[in-house]
This record gives C-alpha cells, sequence and structure tokens, in this order.
C-alpha cells in the first residue's frame, strides 16, 4: 500500500514535468508564429493549450483525491500542495503561450513585430524557452542549485523587457498605436511567462529544503 501511494507521489512529479514539456512546445511554437507571421502553427498553439489545462485537471484531482483518501503529514503533504501550486504557473504559462499565439493570428498576414524590434523580442523568447527547459529539469530532478540560477535568467528578460520599452517611449519612435499595443503585450506576456518559471523553481527549493529563497530585489516597469 505504501509503495502504491508513493507512486501515486511520483505521477504528480512525472504530470508537472510533462507540462513543462507541453508548455515548452507551446512557447517555442508561438514565438516562431510570431516571428514569422505563420498563421497555421498560431493556430496550432491555441488548439493544444487544451491539453495543458486537461492534464493540470488531472493532476489537481489526483492531489485531492491523494489529500482525501491519505491524509499526508509532512512532507508528503507539502509534495502534494506544492504540486498544485506548479500546476497553476504552469498552465498559466501555457496561456502566456497561446495570449502570444492570439497576437500572431490577429495580425496575420503581417508581423506583429516590428523589424527594428525583432532582436530583442527573440531574445526574449530564447530566454523564456530556456526557462521552461531549466524548469522541467528542477522538476524531475528536485534540483536546487539550478533552481535557484533560474533568478538570473529572470533577470535578463527582465533587462530585455526594459530595453524593449525604451525602445518603444522613444520620442522618435515610428510604430502606431496597434503596433505598439502588441509589442507592449508581447514584452509583457514574456516578462510573465519568465516570472512563472521562477515561481515554479521557488517551490521545488521549498519542497525539498521547507523553506522558500529569499526574494530578489527585482525593478518594475
Amino acid at each position: 500500500m505504501r509503495d502504491a501511494y508513493h507512486e501515486e507521489l511520483e505521477a504528480l512529479s512525472d504530470s508537472l514535468v510533462e507540462m513543462t514539456r507541453l508548455v515548452g512546445s507551446a512557447i517555442n511554437r508561438a514565438s516562431t508564429a510570431l516571428q514569422d507571421a505563420d498563421l497555421t502553427l498560431a493556430e496550432s498553439v491555441i488548439a493544444a493549450d487544451d491539453a495543458v489545462d486537461a492534464l493540470r485537471d488531472e493532476l489537481d484531482r489526483r492531489a485531492f483525491d491523494l489529500l482525501a483518501r491519505q491524509q499526508p503529514v509532512a512532507t508528503d503533504l507539502r509534495t502534494i500542495v506544492t504540486s498544485l501550486r506548479m500546476s497553476a504557473d504552469l498552465e498559466r504559462m501555457g496561456d502566456l503561450a497561446r495570449h502570444l499565439a492570439r497576437i500572431a493570428r490577429r495580425r496575420f498576414p503581417d508581423s506583429a513585430i516590428p523589424p527594428e524590434l525583432r532582436s530583442t523580442i527573440v531574445e526574449m523568447s530564447q530566454v523564456a524557452e530556456r526557462l521552461v527547459a531549466k524548469t522541467g529539469s528542477v522538476i524531475a530532478k528536485k534540483d536546487v542549485v539550478v533552481a535557484l540560477e533560474l533568478e538570473r535568467d529572470d533577470d535578463e528578460m527582465d533587462h530585455l523587457h526594459r530595453e524593449l520599452f525604451t525602445q518603444l517611449l522613444d520620442k522618435n519612435s515610428p510604430y502606431g498605436v496597434e503596433q505598439a499595443i502588441d509589442v507592449t503585450q508581447i514584452g509583457r506576456f514574456y516578462e510573465r511567462f519568465a516570472d512563472h518559471a521562477v515561481s515554479v523553481a521557488h517551490r521545488v527549493v521549498y519542497l525539498v529544503t521547507g523553506q522558500y529563497p529569499e526574494p530578489a530585489a527585482t525593478e518594475s516597469v
């Protein structure tokens, strides 16, 4: 009975890793759809978000079932509760990838990204993909060291986000209202994606150590 119980706990972790895989694929494809004005790819990201939502619903159902049947305490209770919170973060990351795809779809056949801002947004997409890949590894290996490294990746995302705003707010900026709104949303969605990845990493640290890492000082935009 105890072996079966611990297998169920491990299955929660496996589902979280699978969610990171789906979310990683979504952000990769959404970024490409934005950069290449690829309507088919954008539509595929939007449709695939249902799979992330379904996986979260199933994980949450199993977690609540374990709480009801096993009445866990100590580390086991922490595992279940933390899994519920991580699944919420990952589901939100999937939503943010879908939001990016919707911008690509709305602006098709044109690109939502002005050529002058393309390099900055490409860098943001690369940071986002790196963050979600590390997040999956952190969950699978319960790696506190790598979990704490995600803060540095998030700092890089914050820097790029500020850079994007600086370019948009330049008095000589050539962008119209619609373009400015699109770019503002794109930057915000990538920045929030990174924040949720860091949140997941912090929850892994808590799961392993019983303590959340000290919050880093952040600069708001």
